[in-house]
């Protein structure tokens, strides 16, 4: 039935018809050297029509009678638009000037693909996720994006997300954020909760699923995302924004910009506060978040410094549920925070089991147009992170904390209850730099950077029972890490008149990490990298274009994987092969990949004390699959956009040690793999300013382990969500309000999207080892809805 339901959403489609007289509207998009740049998207405003130019730049749509605004895509900061009224044959040519390439070359070219490189990527912009970006995070708006699995702890999209693209999680995909590196250096995790209501902030981002393009920070072992932040804005303007929701959800944010003062100095930002209960127990979130941004602009300069970042405090929800009594009877509850009495029942929750984090960043950009063929962009970066969990403990050893025992009436004390924080205080700093040449119909890019990170983690017992010789703020463990890292590389794409394109991409990167800790041990490793990646792509018409590519991927342990013992250094071979169509009505992107890993970390399933997954080398392994995704345009009222991932994930002769005994399980699936990933957006713009999106996702079971336990093994889940967004223009003193409505899982599905699953041994009488396992569950909200408001001054 789930799956009728989605077909039924993919093709409803085809019931509107559109009987008005049609006009031809066509032209061509060059480059500031007057060159055709194929690849950009021609969207009409407030509607689902749009093409994109072909190897010639040309493109062409056909409209009805009317006024229309008409937005061109590409990958610049800001689109270009063209007002035009159409009762005839139109034709509208667009050329670039120095300008408008500038603010493109700024910040992503050098770490973004175009349609001409040999990569399977997807792009959104601020204009297409903005109906949805009611205050849930980032990866909640990717959530529709081809092969992507998104999670959330709260259960409600608030608070600590979670993404994995191709089966592989957060710490294994690339994050830049105006191609500066944002994974956690040491973790190398991402972490949207520090920046609350940043996609507020964005203008656009792009996915690279799989390898990818060179860029900074880790490799990409299953994708890459760039963000691009708020683009120069020519007019002043001021919004205030509030939205309400399920679970007592409130979110407000002010943004504003005076527009370029003197033609050349332009100042915006953003101030935003988000607060949910969270649909688990207490698994609350206050999050604040700032975002200021100063820029100087002319013809062939243009320097950026920015501000942001955000505080979060968060109860904890991180241990899921692993009863299956109260899965099924009460999937809110949150364990997190449990006070027992002597006979082991809760009888009460520590009211401040919190996560509370502050992180703020620093980036200053320039670039510069030297001549219209040769630029360059350097940026600075600073980010500094400081704050701690904090936990109540029971019956905590002593030694746990280098207590001395204490006599009490006459008895030895060695165990007591108290509150601890354990805390990270770091700073990541550094440079990234590019340049690029275009002439013609060849482009070459040189960059790279040298990041450091430095972090401090320690602990500190705020109150116990028994303190023994303990003094305030004594750090009951003091631990530090050191993390350089430094890359360069250089890129090559050439097309030739045949319709054939080249491309290559050469990366050496370097890293040193040492740490000391309990958990890690002494670490001083040096990692040097080589990662080459070739690709081919040929146009055999306006329509139709092929690619093939082989990219190698390096990649070093993080933190959480020295926990284990000694674990090596991971690398991959992928090997991708797409085919791309375009027309008027009908796009379709297709892409079949090989990745071929050695040694990969894959998650083992298993938690440690902080909740972080854990992972171990396991040999070889591969996955194997077939991404499709398509957009298809009824007329002017309605559009689809279908995707659906099919994979096969395998860990190579996989062995495990059950009951005492080794044993060689064969091929085993790779843990949070889903063999099959299916998504839908189908959208309705049956008038001016309004539109209506039906959205659905299927994700099919998967297992949480690596051994086939069918005790680990999530069940698959399809839901379904309705976005509704009506904009007023020119409403009196205002100029313009939005209204947006999203309702959530519409059908009131009871689903899971996240789990974990471990074993352990345990000694039997007769001498004999017994392996048992147990499995969590993170249970996600059914039914529930978000509404905003938007006003614009």
């Amino acid at each position: 039935m789930k799956i009728i339901f989605y077909f039924l959403g993919l093709f409803l489609g085809v019931l509107s018809l559109v009987n008005a007289q049609e006009y031809r509207v066509y032209g061509t998009f060059k480059d500031q050297l007057g060159e055709p740049v194929p690849g950009v998207t021609v969207k009409v405003r407030n509607t689902s029509s749009g093409t994109t130019t072909d190897t010639e730049g040309a493109w062409e749509l056909f409209l009805d009678n009317g006024n229309y605004e008409l937005v061109f895509y590409y990958s610049a900061p800001k689109p270009l638009y063209r007002s035009i009224t159409v009762n005839e044959t139109t034709k509208v040519d667009v050329q670039l000037d120095e300008k408008d390439v500038l603010l493109d070359e700024v910040l992503v070219s050098a770490v973004r693909v175009d349609t001409e490189s040999p990569v399977s990527y997807s792009d959104l912009s601020a204009e297409e996720f903005a109906p949805r970006n009611l205050g849930q995070d980032i990866p909640i708006l990717m959530n529709y994006l081809p092969g992507v699995v998104t999670t959330s702890d709260a259960g409600a999209g608030v608070g600590y997300t979670g993404i994995r693209v191709r089966g592989s999680d957060a710490t294994r995909v690339n994050v830049t954020i105006n191609g500066i590196p944002y994974n956690d250096a040491e973790s190398q995790g991402t972490f949207w909760v520090n920046l609350p209501d940043f996609a507020s902030s964005v203008e656009s981002l792009q996915l690279q699923r799989g390898v990818g393009t060179s860029t900074n920070g880790a490799g990409a072992f299953g994708a890459s995302l760039n963000l691009l932040t708020d683009a120069v804005k020519e007019e002043a303007y001021a919004e205030v924004s509030a939205t309400g929701g399920s679970f007592n959800t409130l979110s407000t944010n002010l943004r504003f910009g005076t527009g370029l003062m003197n033609d050349h100095v332009e100042i915006s930002g953003r101030l935003s506060r988000i607060q949910s209960d969270g649909y688990i127990d207490r698994a609350s979130s206050d999050l604040e978040s700032y975002f200021l941004q100063g820029a100087y602009v002319d013809d062939n300069t243009l320097v950026k410094a920015l501000l942001f970042g955000g505080q979060e405090v968060t109860y904890q929800a991180w241990y899921g549920i692993e009863d299956p009594d109260i899965l099924e009877n009460n999937r809110t509850f949150n364990i997190a925070g449990a006070i027992y009495n002597d006979q082991g029942e809760i009888v009460d929750f520590y009211d401040n089991e919190v996560d509370n984090y502050k992180q703020d960043h620093a980036q200053l950009h320039w670039s510069e147009q030297w001549s219209p063929n040769f630029s360059s962009n350097l940026a600075l970066h600073y980010t500094y992170g400081r704050g701690f969990f904090e936990q109540y403990r029971q019956d905590d050893d002593f030694a746990t904390y280098g207590f001395d025992p204490l006599q009490v009436n006459g008895e030895t004390v060695n165990t007591t209850d108290l509150i601890r924080r354990r805390w990270l205080d770091n700073d990541f700093y550094g440079a990234t730099y590019s340049f690029q040449y275009n002439k013609d119909r060849l482009r070459v890019i040189l960059g790279g950077a040298w990041n450091k990170y430095e972090g401090d983690h320690f602990g500190e017992v705020i109150w116990a029972q028994f303190a023994s010789q303990s003094q305030y703020k004594d750090r009951y463990y003091d631990d530090t890490s050191l993390k350089t890292d430094f890359n360069v590389y250089g890129k090559i794409n050439y097309r030739f008149d045949n319709g054939f394109g080249v491309f290559g991409d050469l990366q050496y990167r370097t890293v040193n990490y040492q740490a000391n800790g309990n958990e890690t041990g002494l670490v001083d490793d040096t990692f040097n990298f080589f990662n080459p990646k070739v690709g081919l792509t040929y146009r055999l018409n306006e329509a139709n274009q092929l690619y093939a590519s082989f990219a190698r991927a390096n990649r070093e342990p993080n933190r959480n994987d020295y926990e284990s013992g000694n674990p090596k250094p991971e690398r991959l071979n992928d090997f991708e092969l797409g085919w791309r169509y375009r027309s008027d009505k009908f796009e379709l992107n297709s892409n079949v990949y090989y990745m071929r890993y050695q040694d990969q970390l894959v998650l083992t399933g298993e938690l440690n004390d902080v909740g972080a997954p854990l992972r171990r080398n396991v040999g070889d392994s591969y996955r194997l699959g077939l991404e499709l995704d398509a957009t298809v345009h009824f007329g002017d009222h309605w559009a689809m956009r279908p995707n659906l991932a099919i994979s096969d994930n395998r860990n190579l002769d996989y062995f495990f040690e059950r009951d005492g005994v080794l044993q060689d399980l064969g091929n085993t699936n790779i843990a949070y793999s889903p063999n099959l990933i299916a998504g839908n957006m189908l959208g309705w713009y049956p008038a001016k300013g309004l539109q209506v999106n039906f959205l659905s996702k299927y994700v099919s079971e998967q297992y949480l382990g690596n051994i086939d336990a069918e005790s680990s093994k999530l069940d698959d889940y399809f839901i379904n969500d309705l976005n509704l967004q009506y904009t007023l223009s020119s409403a009196g003193f205002f100029k313009e309000i939005v209204f947006s409505g999203l309702v959530n899982n519409i059908f009131d599905v009871e689903y899971i999207s996240n789990g974990y699953f471990y074993t352990f041994d345990i000694d039997n009488p007769d001498g004999s080892v017994s392996t048992l396992s147990g499995t969590g569950y993170y249970p996600q909200a059914g039914i529930n809805f978000l509404v905003g408001m938007n006003v614009r001054f």
